[in-house]
C-alpha cells in the first residue's frame, strides 16, 4: 500500500470517526428549542420583506455513506438544498444556510436568481459571522446576525411585493 493511499484512508477514518461522535445531543445544545423558536421568527420575518425563501439546516454529523463515499461539506450541502425542495421557488430565489457541527463548517446555498445577483464573496462574509461566533459558543446570537445580513441582502435584491405565500418552513431542520 502507498502511502498517500494509507494516509487518505486514514484521514476518511478520523473524518468518519468525528462525525459519529458528533450526537444529535450536540445538536440541541448548540441549539435549544428556544433557539429553534428565534431562528423560525427571523426567517418569516425576513420573508415578509423579500421574495426569497430561506432554509437553516443543522447537522451534527453526515450520513455514513456520504462520508465513506468522500462527500464533501458543499456537497452535502447542495444535495440537501435539492432533498428539501429550495431550489423549488416561484422566483427561484431559494436560499439554504447548512451548518455542519462535526466539521465546523457553514454552507451557503442559493438558487439560479439569487447566485446572479450576490457574489459569493458575500456569502463567505455571513458564513463568517456565524463560525467566529459559533466558537466562541455564540450559536444563537451568531445565527440571528447571520440571518439579518441575509435578510438585509435579500431585501435589497429581491423586496416584497405585497403579499405572498410562504412556500417552505421557516422552522431550522435539525438532522
Amino acid at each position: 500500500m502507498s502511502q498517500s493511499a494509507t494516509s487518505t484512508s486514514g484521514s476518511r477514518l478520523a473524518r468518519i470517526w468525528r462525525h459519529w461522535r458528533s450526537t444529535q445531543a450536540n445538536g440541541r445544545r448548540a441549539f435549544p428549542p428556544e433557539t429553534l423558536d428565534a431562528i423560525a421568527k427571523a426567517i418569516a420575518s425576513g420573508e415578509q420583506r423579500h421574495r426569497s425563501e430561506v432554509r437553516l439546516i443543522v447537522e451534527h454529523g453526515m450520513p455514513f455513506d456520504a462520508l465513506w463515499a468522500g462527500m464533501g461539506i458543499r456537497e452535502r450541502a447542495i444535495a440537501l438544498f435539492a432533498e428539501y425542495g429550495i431550489w423549488d421557488t416561484e422566483d427561484n430565489c431559494g436560499v439554504l444556510i447548512y451548518v455542519n457541527l462535526a466539521e465546523h463548517q457553514i454552507e451557503i446555498v442559493t438558487d439560479r436568481n439569487v447566485g446572479r445577483k450576490i457574489d459569493n464573496i458575500v456569502w463567505k462574509r455571513v458564513c463568517a459571522t456565524m463560525t467566529q461566533g459559533f466558537a466562541l459558543g455564540q450559536f444563537h446570537a451568531a445565527t440571528l446576525a447571520a440571518l439579518a445580513q441575509v435578510n438585509s441582502l435579500l431585501v435589497e435584491h429581491f423586496p416584497a411585493q405585497g403579499a405572498r405565500a410562504n412556500e417552505l418552513p421557516d422552522r431550522p431542520i435539525m438532522l
